[in-house]
């Protein structure tokens, strides 16, 4: 079978290969993946698939659910040109360098070369055991997948940089995990989501050859990212040109701007990672790794969505930014060895941090209507607006869209606040009417009339409600994956109905717009929800 597809797999083509073909849990030394072949299900059943994904790899979107794609993606059968194999990488967990890690059950189909020349892999994620699986049986279950799936596509379509996923498909099996780590594990459906990125290359990679002085195969592994990922750097110097430290140190600085990018859109989106590991973090400044995610609902920077880390709180929300730069100082480390010296990787770092300062001011102008952020008056403005979220307990997106309706008025012809018509607007917003006291009512009003001063005075954009909405709701968008809803489609999905699924993912694919018939998917958590397995924290069982 060939789907129109041609494969250039130039991973397994530049890197060392592992010489040992058997599949069994191992170190592996000096080599950048093993071979391994997807394993067998017993009754593949697709479930959903991107339209918008097998576009951009060139697949004839007709493929999408039939039985031959079916077979290819949950594992059963392999496309003309695929090369199977399992990445060797390493990383930080927690904190704390784990040692090897690599792909314990993401297997790497291949990569596919569209017309225009560009490279997409194809992993599945859930196809069994791996030299990496350590423990493990390298399988997923539905829930895992299900929301992985869901998330990968509601993030492109945010606006967020992401890697993708072309399908998830049941296996027909049952996989026994142990949801909440307590000694009672249940048997659950299986299931295999197929991602794709150009490259699912991590920081890990490069760490676990600096940390075994392997500094051969560091050498190679980099210089395959830069002439893969990075062939700008090269320019003018020619395909073949030596990859030195002048080199090495310019793509670190690109890893650190666009990484800052990243997470500035987490942070737009109230996006919380729930497992910033470092080998799960990807060389393109993409999100990668949904395991225990979750978005923002009441606004808390102290959230995690990982009931691992309920403890440490290493991966809260607000703790993103400074997490995502400790990540980079680890990359940094791992390339010293090449660049020989700090200081040009010390000015990557440098470059994270103002690069991502800048992002963040632009992007919370954005998210309040300003045509930039004048810090003189809008550090403290913001600053108010952070503290007053917190005050009562209130919906991050729902506030940022009924901000958006408040008429303000022009400079001319300012409008007259008045606290019933604010609250009214922001009800939607507030989870706990008992927590919008005077001291808030009072708080909130302070805040709007400073806000609407801001608005007023601002001369880069027409100060015209309507203006203001649009392009406050350009930014701040309506639907977004809510723990809840997802859960209610994994329910759904569970009982073998997977029509939720289908029309989240077509909910999602305009979180901007206003959806006439879908309100009920922008809606806060309902309160059964609060603390409902799946709804609130989870786990990494997957």
């Amino acid at each position: 079978m060939t789907f129109d597809l041609t494969f250039d797999n130039r991973f397994t083509r530049d890197l060392p290969a592992d010489p040992e073909s058997r599949n069994f849990t191992r170190q592996v030394h000096q080599a950048g993946f093993s071979r391994v072949k997807p394993t067998p299900v017993s009754a593949p059943k697709w479930v959903a698939g991107s339209k918008e994904v097998a576009e951009l790899i060139g697949l004839d979107s007709k493929w999408l659910g039939s039985a031959e794609l079916t077979e290819v993606l949950a594992g059963n059968a392999l496309a003309d040109g695929m090369d199977p194999f399992a990445m060797c990488y390493g990383g930080h967990q927690f904190g704390n360098w784990a040692g090897q890690l690599g792909d314990g059950r993401a297997i790497n189909l291949g990569e596919v070369v569209t017309a225009d020349e560009k490279h997409w892999t194809l992993q599945l994620k859930g196809a069994g055991l791996t030299p990496y699986s350590r423990t493990a049986d390298g399988l997923a279950v539905l829930r895992s997948s299900v929301r992985e799936f869901l998330c990968s596509e509601a993030m492109h379509h945010l606006g967020v940089p992401t890697t993708r996923a072309l399908s998830l498909v049941l296996t027909g099996e049952k996989v026994l995990r142990d949801m909440f780590y307590d000694g009672h594990p249940e048997h659950e459906l299986g299931a295999v989501v197929c991602r794709v990125a150009p490259s699912f290359i991590r920081f890990g990679n490069f760490e676990i050859f600096a940390s075994r002085e392997d500094t051969e195969t560091l050498q190679t592994l980099v210089e395959h990212t830069i002439r893969s990922e990075f062939p700008h750097l090269l320019s003018g110097a020619g395909p073949d040109a030596e990859v030195g430290p002048d080199v090495i140190a310019a793509m670190f600085e690109e890893v650190c701007r666009t990484t800052a990018e990243m997470v500035v859109h987490w942070m737009r989106v109230g996006f919380v990672h729930g497992v910033m590991n470092t080998d799960n973090m990807s060389i393109l400044g993409l999100t990668i790794d949904y395991g225990p995610y979750g978005w923002l609902e009441d606004y808390d920077p102290d959230w995690t969505p990982n009931t691992t880390d309920a403890q440490g709180r290493r991966y809260r929300y607000a703790h993103q930014p400074q997490i995502a730069q400790w990540n980079l100082v680890a990359l940094a480390n791992a390339l010293v060895p090449l660049v020989k010296e700090a200081e040009p990787l010390q000015r990557g770092i440098a470059v994270y941090v103002e690069e991502f300062q800048k992002s963040w001011h632009s992007m919370m102008a954005g998210k309040l209507g300003l045509s930039k952020y004048e810090s003189e008056t809008d550090d403290e403005l913001v600053d108010s607006l952070l503290t007053l979220l917190q005050l009562a307990e209130t919906d991050m997106t729902i506030f940022y869209r009924r901000l958006a309706d408040i008429e303000l008025g022009t400079q001319e012809q300012p409008v007259a606040l008045e606290l019933a018509a604010v609250l009214n607007h922001l009800s939607e917003a507030h989870y706990v009417a008992d927590e919008v006291t005077e001291e808030y009512q009072q708080a909130l009003m302070d805040w709007m009339r400073s806000y609407q001063s801001r608005v007023l005075a601002d001369d880069g954009f027409p100060a015209n409600d309507s203006q203001r909405r649009q392009r406050m709701n350009a930014v701040n968008p309506k639907y977004v994956l809510r723990n809840y809803l997802a859960q209610l489609a994994i329910d759904a999905c569970d009982k073998g109905d997977d029509s939720m699924v289908s029309e989240l993912l077509d909910v999602l694919r305009r979180p901007y717009e206003d959806q006439p018939g879908k309100e009920r998917f922008a809606e806060k958590r309902p309160e059964w929800a609060r603390h409902r397995p799946g709804c609130s924290m989870l786990s990494c069982s997957s």
